[in-house]
């Protein structure tokens, strides 16, 4: 017979949205447990976010190789890079950022830390399979935070053997000379140009019509453009793949490929499968992931919440540990509260980055819209910088010029995607945004200039220059 463990709060998973749930729990005074599978470690830090940079950032190190004839530099040609050492480097310094978090969540949780496999039995009764055997815990609350695993279909199967996943890219010993790439969202798009970039042949493969989950037509277009020059886009047509003696090779729409290895990069799945939730008797959806309250975290009107990539609506780090906080937050009171959710944000770093903020294109209102546009082209920075192709797509009210989102493809658009990101969710508007300062020459210029076309096309309500206010004395 198991003897149960008594516990206000088990936080089942010590990833991002766990250790920020474990954070407010701690705050709220509540006994917990921290129950984690394995390995220690964030998603972002093993085989997301960190050395998907660490990658991007090689590769444009390298590249700029080619661009040093611009500037009289001679003997480039001769150079010559070790795949293998930019791999094992890669590899130490994604090593760096894992150990980094797995010992923050043994410090964080001590000896109240359980490595094993979680079950439901009921909502609030935990089935814990260790290597000492099997432990029982009853919660007064639980908060899901199991992450995700790369989506790998089953018609991959015939080529399976040359098949990896986005989390086996970063164990490869050696790079292969050429690779497919299915699906070309954010982490497919950023590993198509890394290795693109370090002199491997890329074939990027999507049903999708535009790369990086872009759907403002116009980003769109330029995205394609710019990064077609880079590797082989073929988008908005399926892919046929078969076995051959060297690799595997790739047919869509007419043209043909042959490449050693494939990448799938076609999403991530809910660590949830694994939890027993139907049988406990959680209401679940088409995907069996749990029915919940983005705005709380709670599942149904159980004591449990769910929070990070197990939850699949915002599958991003940052969100993760907005939503690891609100779950820890609620699991640890009797009265859950409803948080404000921040303004979406999404950025590639694909060099010039695509981001998305805030309302996108496919959903603004059909009318009451204007958009204003700038281009590097008419950049000063961007043109020293060669991000002339770089082009920003503001989205506001046509009658109060308040922002509501933007798309980009910009040398610096991560931090272009900030500062709109901040303004969004602080209900700016293009002229209040106009009077603030803007330095000569930088990138952000691309923003003021795509604010002065939003004014140009409202309403004239003020005969006051644009960008200027009249002083006030006190």
């Amino acid at each position: 017979m198991n003897t149960e463990i008594r516990t206000d709060v088990a936080i089942i998973g010590a990833g991002s949205a766990g250790l920020y749930a474990l954070r407010e729990v701690r705050r709220a005074g509540k006994d917990f447990l921290l129950i984690d599978r394995g390995p220690l470690g964030t998603t972002c830090a093993r085989v997301g976010c960190m050395p998907s940079k660490v990658a991007l950032h090689a590769g444009a190190e390298w590249a700029t190789r080619k661009a040093l004839p611009t500037i009289g530099a001679s003997g480039t040609e001769a150079l010559s890079i070790d795949h293998a050492t930019t791999w094992a480097r890669l590899r130490e310094q994604r090593d760096f950022f894992a150990n980094n978090a797995t010992g923050k969540a043994r410090s964080a949780a001590g000896d109240r830390l359980i490595e094993g496999q979680a079950r439901f039995l009921e909502p609030t009764l935990i089935e814990i399979d260790t290597m000492d055997g099997k432990r029982r815990v009853r919660t007064e609350a639980t908060v899901i935070a199991t992450g995700s695993r790369p989506v790998i279909p089953g018609w991959l199967e015939p080529v399976r053997d040359r098949t990896i996943s986005t989390d086996d890219l970063f164990e490869l010993g050696a790079l292969p000379r050429s690779v497919g790439i299915l699906g070309l969202g954010a982490i497919g798009l950023e590993m198509g140009l890394a290795l693109s970039r370090l002199g491997i042949r890329v074939v990027g493969a999507d049903l999708a019509a535009n790369v990086g989950g872009i759907v403002d037509p116009v980003i769109g277009e330029r995205a394609r453009t710019r990064f077609e020059q880079e590797m082989e886009l073929w988008l908005g047509a399926e892919t046929r793949l078969e076995r051959t003696a060297a690799g595997v090779s790739m047919r869509a729409d007419g043209r043909e490929a042959e490449v050693e290895l494939l990448l799938a990069a076609l999403g991530r799945r809910p660590n949830t499968d694994g939890l027993g939730l139907a049988e406990a008797g959680f209401a679940l959806d088409a995907r069996g992931t749990p029915i919940f309250d983005p705005a709380t975290m709670r599942i149904g009107d159980l004591p449990v919440y769910i929070a990070g990539d197990a939850n699949a609506d915002r599958p991003l780090m940052h969100e993760a540990a907005d939503e690891g906080a609100i779950a820890g937050f609620n699991a640890a009171r009797d009265t859950p509260t409803r948080f404000a959710r921040k303004v979406s944000l999404g950025i590639a770093f694909s060099g010039p980055d695509v981001a998305s903020v805030g309302t996108r294109f496919d959903a603004l209102p059909t009318e009451g819209i204007v958009i204003g546009s700038a281009g590097g082209d008419k950049n000063g920075r961007a043109r020293i910088l060669g991000a002339t192709d770089s082009l920003l797509r503001v989205y506001a009210d046509i009658s109060s010029g308040r922002l509501l989102g933007a798309a980009m493809v910009s040398t610096g658009g991560e931090h272009l995607a900030h500062l709109l990101a901040w303004a969004i969710q602080r209900g700016e508007t293009a002229r209040d945004l106009l009077a603030l300062p803007f330095y000569h020459p930088v990138v952000e210029e691309m923003l003021q200039a795509a604010l002065q076309d939003i004014v140009s096309q409202l309403p004239d309500t003020s005969p006051l220059p644009p960008g200027l206010l009249p002083e006030t004395r006190s």
